[in-house]
């Protein structure tokens, strides 16, 4: 603590925060170099390697699916696109849980899901999610192929 001398014969207590601050800053300085010290103390796992299936919701999900020639079908049944909004606001699940899962062909169009999603969030639904299948998997590769390298500057 300093105590300073006033012109007219009063003491004044103030903190010298000088000293505070050094001892924070060495502390700050000691805490950032062994933080990244400290990240090689974990526990070396092998955790087990598995193939899990695919858990099937019990109550079923209702399905939009689009086949390749554009047809669509509400729960399995063919509707077409101009009433596709009508029976998605009169159908009851969609009413109550307010959720639909779109399952598409891999070869239309992506303007055709966009509009069913479009569709469906004009009729209400507020959660639109994509069914996909895991079988299908596509590799980095597979996405490669056909398309021509990228240009380098010189």
């Amino acid at each position: 603590m300093a105590m300073k001398g006033g012109g007219d014969g009063e003491l004044n207590a103030e903190i010298n925060v000088t000293p505070l601050v050094d001892v924070m800053l060495v502390l700050l300085i000691i805490f950032m170099i062994t933080a990244p010290l400290m990240n090689n103390t974990g526990v070396q796992l092998d955790l087990p390697q598995v193939s899990a299936q695919n858990i099937e919701d019990p109550a079923g999900k209702l399905p939009l699916s689009i086949k390749a020639d554009k047809t669509v079908y509400l729960g399995g049944t063919q509707v077409t696109w101009s009433d596709l909004k009508a029976k998605l606001q009169a159908n009851e699940r969609v009413k109550k849980e307010s959720e639909l899962y779109i399952e598409a062909d891999g070869k239309l169009p992506y303007e055709v899901v966009v509009a069913a999603m479009a569709i469906a969030k004009d009729a209400g639904v507020q959660k639109v999610m994509m069914l996909t299948d895991p079988s299908k998997n596509l590799t980095p590769a597979d996405l490669d192929k056909n398309i021509p390298p990228p240009k380098t500057s010189p």
